[in-house]
């Protein structure tokens, strides 16, 4: 089964990222980022909320590239929290690594932001 992604765009700043960055996200259907990759994002700009289309979800969103002084903000999926809405329930910092969604949830939309 294929994913797509679609991408809300924020009013962004041309200086709010930097060029150079390319941010990752790819959407696991396991635990820890194992599994099968349901569906890869590449160069999201800062604060753009991305999310599953078709109403799909993912046990856990691997990240890399996340520039330093950002984070890294994870949706659970089902109703107030669909589409980077409400508090993420999974924080990360800058750098890479995985975010896995709370015992009996999935993930849904993600993006990062400043810290």
């Amino acid at each position: 089964m294929q994913f797509n992604f679609a991408i809300v765009t924020a009013a962004l700043v041309a200086a709010a990222a930097p060029a150079t960055a390319t941010v990752t996200f790819k959407a696991h259907a396991g635990a820890d980022c194992t599994g099968t990759v349901l569906a890869t994002s590449n160069g999201d700009p800062l604060n753009t909320c991305v999310y599953f289309a078709n109403g799909g979800s993912a046990k856990s969103i691997s990240y890399s590239g996340i520039p330093k002084g950002d984070k890294g903000e994870f949706y659970k999926s089902g109703g107030e929290t669909d589409k980077c809405k409400g508090s993420p329930a999974v924080v990360t910092g800058s750098g890479s690594g995985c975010a896995t969604a709370p015992a009996g949830f999935n993930l849904e939309s993600f993006k990062y932001v400043k810290a």
